[in-house]
């Protein structure tokens, strides 16, 4: 009975006495009800819950009703229907991981003529300040994004520049460019590929390429593959610092803590990548200057 329910969860609030005088049922009433055993329904209802929440916990707490109510029907094989399990948990207080609205990075200015495509997919130079690719992506955090823009040498998948900010206008991602011109000192000539978002588009950064002497490359609108190499590498480092397991962090100084750690004291001076015949980017620059590189 409801009233009965309502009254079990309101005893350490009011007196029972009181709670039956006022919602006029009778206390005698109430105290058989609550000696009474609990339905083979309730039953059934708490061993579900306990099975709903193992399926929750295991998925780090992700899954909604839909993947708990296919855990139980395909690993339990307790065939019940999904409304019951959205009502068990709600009760439980669980819930999926909704999907955030995401930030849309790539925005084209309508009017600015992009650069022409100097790559076309070919991202295997023959030596280091060659061909450098760039791109941004976020970071979510209990405090809000973060935007971490790269520059990517493709001769040794080198991240020689980067850049961490809680927007993405285009000081990002000149502050990478900066960076990396600033460690490298590269050559005239040297190209430099992105998507054709505003950032890479505007005024400021074209002048600072120019100033560099560096020619600008830019793939055709809304494909991936033009720009494959950091994207790939984005992949790698979301799936490395635990993003794509279920990792967040709760503020942006420790997401940046994080991203600098990964990037200088571990992708690359020390992580082994495929692509390079499984030497890490610094070991690949090293043996490249000592002309002891063997090709991969």
């Amino acid at each position: 009975m409801k009233v009965f329910g309502f009254i079990v969860a309101r005893k350490a609030e009011h007196s029972v006495e009181a709670m039956c005088r006022v919602l006029d049922v009778s206390r005698s009433g109430f105290h058989a009800w609550e000696c009474r055993a609990p339905s083979d329904r309730a039953l059934g209802d708490a061993w579900l819950t306990e099975k709903i929440r193992q399926a929750h916990e295991r998925s780090l707490g992700t899954y909604g009703e839909r993947r708990v109510h296919a855990e139980l029907r395909e690993v339990h094989g307790v065939g019940i229907g999904r409304k019951r399990v959205q009502r068990l948990m709600a009760a439980a207080g669980l819930q999926g991981a909704g999907r955030r609205p995401r930030p849309r990075t790539t925005i084209r200015v309508e009017g600015v003529r992009p650069a022409l495509d100097l790559v076309e997919r070919d991202f295997s130079p023959g030596a280091p300040n060659e061909l450098w690719c760039s791109d941004f992506t976020y970071i979510e955090t209990g405090e809000g994004w973060l935007y971490l823009a790269g520059v990517l040498d493709c001769f040794s998948r080198r991240l020689v520049g980067w850049s961490m900010a809680c927007h993405m206008r285009a000081e990002l991602v000149v502050d990478a460019l900066e960076m990396a011109v600033a460690r490298r000192r590269p050559d005239s000539g040297l190209v430099h590929h992105s998507d054709q978002g505003s950032q890479y588009t505007g005024l400021i950064f074209g002048q600072r390429c120019r100033q560099a002497g560096i020619d600008v490359s830019m793939g055709s609108k809304g494909d991936c593959f033009d720009n494959a190499v950091i994207e790939a590498f984005w992949a790698t480092l979301k799936k490395e610092i635990g993003l794509t397991t279920g990792r967040r962090f709760a503020t942006r100084p420790e997401a940046r803590s994080a991203i600098f750690e990964y990037i200088e004291a571990f992708y690359n001076p020390v992580r082994r990548h495929s692509t390079l015949a499984y030497r890490s980017p610094a070991e690949h620059e090293r043996l490249h200057a000592a002309g002891a590189l063997i090709p991969a």
